[in-house]
C-alpha cells in the first residue's frame, strides 16, 4: 500500500532538508520525495498542511515498569503513549522485576511489544547482575537477543573497575553503556537541589558534585578505553561544562538531558508537591540555562523523557518518602517546542535531538526520511494548542508536574513502517 503524506514542511537534518515536499511511502520504506504538489498514482492521499513531517520521534531513556510492575506501567500501555505522543520507537530501560540482566527478560520484553503493536520497544539490558553493580551481566547474550545498549540505570555503577570493564566489553559488542552519574555518598538520603529552595523548605539536599563527580569519572574512562559512553538525564551547569570540555579534547561521549530541567527549577518545589521529585532533582535557574546553552550548542546530544512511571501508592506521601520520577511520554514534545518557540534552538535542531542524534547513538534504524530509508515518520503540528490532562494519558501512571498546563504542538500522526500508530 502507499501513502502519500501532501502539503507539509519536510525537516530532515540529516539529509540537510527542511522544505515543502510530499513524502511518498510504499510498504515500510519512503519512496521518494515530491516536489510540492506531485502526484502518485495508487496512493492514499493524507493532508498534512500546516504540519512538519519528520523522522519518527525516539525517546532513548524510558521506564516500561514490566515484567513484575504492571499496576505503574506495561509494554502496551508504554508504547501506546509513546505513539501518541509522536514517538515510533522507545529504549526501555533494565530495572524490571525481574532486571533485564537475561536473555529470558528481553525476550519477553520484546514479545510484548510485538503483540502491542505501536512504537517500536528497543530493550536496554543491565550492566551488571541485578542491578547490584558487583558484576557484569551476560553483556553479550543480552545484545544477541535484542538490546541495544547497556545500562543500570536507576542505580549508578559505583565500581570504577566495573564501569572500566564494561566500557571495554562494549567496544566488541558495539553497543553504548549508558551511565547513570550519580555519586551515592553525596546523594543518599537527600530529596532536592542543594541550595537555597532545600535551606528554606528543610528538605534533605543533594548537591550539584553527586552528578558531577560521576560524569567527570565516567568521562576519564571513556577517554581510557574509548568504550562508548552516553550520559543520561544531565541537570547540572557544572555537567554540560565537562561534556563541552570532554568533546573539545575530542573524547567521543554522549549525553541526554529532558524536558523537566529546561523547563522547571527546584523553586517549583515549595508546594512539597511529590510530582515535582526526581532523580537527579530539579535544579537552579543557572543550570537550567546552561542545559538550554548545552542543547542549543551542541554539547548535549539528545532529549529523552526519563519516562517514570509511579502509582499513588508510591507517589501520594510525604516528599522525602516519595518516588523519584515522572510520566514524560506525552509531553516531552510539547515541552521541547517551547524551546523553539523562544528562539533557543532551530527545528532542525529539536529534529537532531528527538529523532537523528539518538538513532545513531543507539545504532537502531531511523532518524531520516532519505528514499529507501524505513517508513518511521512523525507529523507534528506546531500550532495546535491544548492543556495537558493527565486523565486522558495512555499510561497507567499520572505522576506528572504538568497538569494543566497550556502548551503549544503536539503530534499529529506517527508512522512506525508505514503504519498509523
Amino acid at each position: 500500500m502507499k501513502l502519500l503524506l501532501k502539503g507539509g514542511r519536510v525537516i530532515d537534518p540529516a539529509a540537510g532538508l527542511d522544505e515543502p515536499r510530499e513524502v511518498l511511502i510504499d510498504g515500510d520504506k519512503i519512496q521518494t520525495l515530491l516536489p510540492p504538489g506531485g502526484r502518485a498514482e495508487g496512493a492514499e492521499v493524507i493532508e498534512v498542511s500546516g504540519c512538519w513531517v519528520v523522522p519518527g520521534l525516539i525517546d532513548m531513556h524510558v521506564h516500561l515498569r514490566e515484567p513484575g510492575e504492571e499496576y505503574k506501567e506495561t509494554v502496551a500501555t508504554g508504547a501506546a503513549e509513546a505513539a501518541a505522543g509522536g514517538f515510533t520507537a522507545v529504549a526501555c530501560m533494565a530495572n524490571t522485576r525481574p532486571v533485564n540482566d537475561n536473555a529470558s527478560v528481553t525476550d519477553y520484553i520484546l514479545e510484548k511489544a510485538r503483540a502491542a503493536g505501536k512504537a517500536r520497544v528497543y530493550p536496554v539490558g543491565a550492566v551488571s547482575k541485578g542491578l547490584l553493580g558487583e558484576g557484569l551481566a551476560e553483556m553479550g547474550e543480552l545484545v544477541d537477543h535484542g538490546c541495544v545498549a547497556l545500562s543500570d540505570d536507576g542505580h549508578p555503577v559505583a565500581s570504577a573497575a566495573l564501569m572500566r570493564c564494561a566500557l571495554e566489553y562494549c567496544l566488541a559488542l558495539g553497543v553504548p553503556i549508558l551511565s547513570h552519574p550519580e555519586e551515592k555518598s553525596l546523594s543518599e538520603g537527600g530529596s532536592m537541589n542543594e541550595g537555597e529552595w532545600s535551606t528554606r523548605l528543610g528538605l534533605r539536599p543533594i548537591p550539584a558534585a553527586a552528578e558531577e563527580v560521576m560524569v567527570a569519572r565516567d568521562i576519564l574512562l571513556a577517554e581510557l578505553t574509548g568504550g562508548k559512553l552516553h550520559l543520561q538525564h544531565l541537570s547540572t551547569a557544572g555537567s554540560v561544562r565537562l561534556v563541552r570540555e570532554a568533546k573539545a579534547r575530542g573524547i567521543k561521549i554522549t549525553a541526554e538531558t529532558c524536558p523537566h530541567y529546561f523547563t522547571l527549577t527546584d523553586a517549583a518545589v515549595k508546594g512539597y508537591d511529590p510530582n515535582f521529585k526526581m532523580n537527579p532533582p530539579l535544579r537552579s535557574v543557572a543550570d537550567r540555562e546552561a542545559v538550554i546553552a548545552g542543547l542549543a550548542d551542541g554539547t548535549l546530544d539528545a532529549i529523552a523523557s526519563d519516562h517514570a512511571p509511579h502509582s499513588p501508592v508510591e507517589k501520594d506521601v510525604e516528599f522525602d518518602l516519595a518516588a523519584n520520577g515522572i510520566v514524560g511520554l506525552a509531553t516531552i514534545l510539547p515541552l521541547s517546542l517551547r524551546l523553539v518557540e523562544e528562539g533557543k534552538i532551530t527545528p532542525a535542531r529539536l529534529v537532531e535531538l528527538l529523532s537523528v542524534n539518538p538513532a545513531r547513538i543507539l545504532g537502531v534504524a531511523g532518524g531520516s526520511l532519505r528514499p529507501g530509508s524505513l517508513a518511521d515518520v512523525t507529523v507534528i503540528d506546531p500550532a495546535a494548542e491544548w492543556t495537558v490532562d493527565k486523565a486522558k494519558f495512555l499510561s497507567k501512571s499520572r505522576n506528572t508536574p504538568f497538569d494543566g498546563w497550556k502548551v503549544r504542538g503536539r503530534a499529529k500522526m506517527a508512522l512506525v513502517g508505514g503504519k498509523a500508530v
